[in-house]
This record gives C-alpha cells, structure tokens and sequence, in this order.
C-alpha cells in the first residue's frame, strides 16, 4: 500500500506543476468560439483503484503502478449521434502543460487517442481542450470517500448528496454513476458530471443514464 507520505509529495509535485502552469496560461481563454451544435460536455472522472482491479489489461499502465486514486478519462462534447467528431490535428502539449495533464490523465496515449476522437467537435485546439479539463478537474470538489484509503459501501443518493454539497451550483441530477459488478458486488467506477457549453454545471440528459444500484461499493486507494 501506498505510504501517505508518498501521496502527500505527489500533491506537493501537482500544486507546484499547477501554479507554474496557471502563471503561464493567465489570461488565455478557457473557450474558444462557441459551436451551435454542441448542447455541452460531459466530465468522465475513473475510479482508478476499481478500474485497476477489475481490468488485468490496464494493471501495468502508470495510473496503477503510482496508485492514483482517481484520473480523467475522457470530457466528451454532446453533439448529433452518429457525428463524426475524428481530428487529424496535433495533440501535441509544451512541456510545462503536459506535466500538469498528466497529474490526472497520467498515459500520453490515451490523451492522444481522445483528442484524435473528439477534437473535430470541439471548439478549441487541444492546448485549449486539455485546459479545460485541467479546470474542470480543479473545480470539481469530490467526497473524501472517493479517495481514501478504505474500501467501504454508500448508498448512492448519500454519495450524490455529497457532491451538491461540496458543489452548491451542481443540480442533483447533473451526475452520475456508473457500476461494474463483480461477483455479487457492485463497484463504482465512473462518475459523470454534465457541464453547460460555457462550464457551468448543468442537468444531464436522459441518454447520460446511471449504471449503479441503490448501493455500491467504492474500492479504496492501494
């Protein structure tokens, strides 16, 4: 298991990466121009201890070896279904923004490969996009519960309840969870928080659907 010592220099390394970053990026804009078709975006934020666990396939990739307790999979613009959202431009970041990136979305790759799949939708570059993540990410307050140490079960409408309160604009319904079962249980591996198109929080539509029972499990940091 991971000391907390270790866990604690990590933070430090993140808040230093951070300030260096945010000093160098003050006064971009966190949006570029607005595109008619996208109705707003969707945060995926992983469970990584679960994901970890559940998936031999990803038990040697960094975010498992480190022990992060939570990454950014993904913020997926909502547009018409079946638009092709491919981009052949660079996902290429500077050094000093690829540092603070990978605080919470650790494997180059799979940056990579989502800019590639969604940067023909959205209206920034990728500088831009991985920005907004990174803003996302930093204004999203999350429950202790999701990144202690313990493995412990919640009811998910505490859990739900937890989150409005630390984040008092984000409607009730503007998240969800989704499960994964394994043997007779249900583990929490994903949560969604649905985004306006200018970043505030907003109701999720009815295709951003719960994949949780009532109760639930969140595996605890290793």
């Amino acid at each position: 298991m991971k000391s907390i010592d270790v866990l604690e220099r990590r933070l430090i390394r993140f808040g230093q990466a951070l300030i260096c970053y945010l000093i160098f990026s003050f006064g971009a804009p966190l949006y570029a121009a607005d595109s008619p078709n996208i109705a707003g975006y969707i945060l995926h934020v992983q469970m990584t201890p679960a994901v970890c666990a559940l998936d031999s396939s990803k038990q040697k990739q960094r975010k498992c070896l480190e022990g992060y307790s939570l990454t950014i999979s993904s913020l997926l613009p909502e547009v018409p279904v079946n638009r092709n959202c491919e981009t052949k431009s660079s996902a290429k970041l500077s050094p000093l923004q690829a540092t603070v990136v990978a605080r919470v979305m650790p494997n180059e790759n799979e940056r990579v490969q989502l800019w590639q799949s969604v940067g023909g939708c959205v209206p920034m570059n990728a500088s831009q996009y991985f920005r907004t993540i990174i803003n996302f990410a930093e204004r999203l307050k999350v429950p202790a519960d999701l990144t202690s140490q313990n493995t412990i079960t919640v009811q998910k409408e505490s859990l739900r309840q937890q989150f409005t309160k630390l984040n008092p604009t984000l409607p009730a319904n503007g998240i969800r969870f989704s499960c994964q079962s394994s043997r007779s249980d249900s583990i929490l591996t994903e949560i969604r928080v649905c985004y306006q198109k200018n970043g505030q929080y907003k109701q999720c539509a009815s295709h951003v659907v719960t994949g949780c029972p009532n109760e639930f499990i969140i595996k605890g940091s290793y």
